[in-house]
């Protein structure tokens, strides 16, 4: 299979990766949401060559994950913002920090350390249940298919 068509597989895994799956994206959405906006300080803080940031960007925009809005006329200049699509990435890139710091930290600890805004505690992201509120793990979850689920429920109706 080749990389372009990985998006057409019946698989949120697959169709995520055809828009993440590269190092470049997600350390620009991580800047993103470290308050980095504009075309310069991305390329200075990345030292990605423009022409790579300029493909991601791009490919950001069209996937409504980022907003290019002008910040100056005279010379047409943009800033890139996140949108209620690209902020919902959030999760993601806590819990790719989480598994870092406990796996790849080589005994330096966290470089970066979250504060939740409504009680002000330090905190390590975690999956939750949306129901029951109870962690989530590798250990404690199971899977069935959407056609499963569909057919169970016609079944009871």
């Amino acid at each position: 299979m080749k990389w372009q068509s990985v998006g057409e597989q019946p698989c949120s895994v697959a169709r995520t990766l055809s828009v993440m799956g590269d190092r470049w994206t997600m350390l620009i959405l991580r800047n993103a949401f470290l308050g980095i906006r504009r075309f310069d300080d991305f390329q200075s803080s990345l030292g990605v060559t423009r022409h790579v940031l300029a493909e991601r960007l791009k490919r950001l925009v069209e996937h409504g994950i980022l907003k290019k809005n002008p910040y100056q006329d005279r010379q047409e200049r943009f800033e890139y913002r996140l949108t209620e699509k690209g902020l919902d990435l959030q999760p993601i890139l806590l819990t790719l920090t989480a598994w870092g710091d406990k796996w790849m930290d080589e005994g330096r600890g966290a470089p970066v350390i979250f504060h939740h805004r409504d009680c002000g505690h330090a905190f390590t992201p975690m999956v939750v249940c949306s129901v029951c509120k109870e962690a989530v793990t590798a250990r404690n979850i199971y899977s069935t298919s959407s056609e499963d689920v569909e057919s169970l429920e016609s079944k009871l109706l």
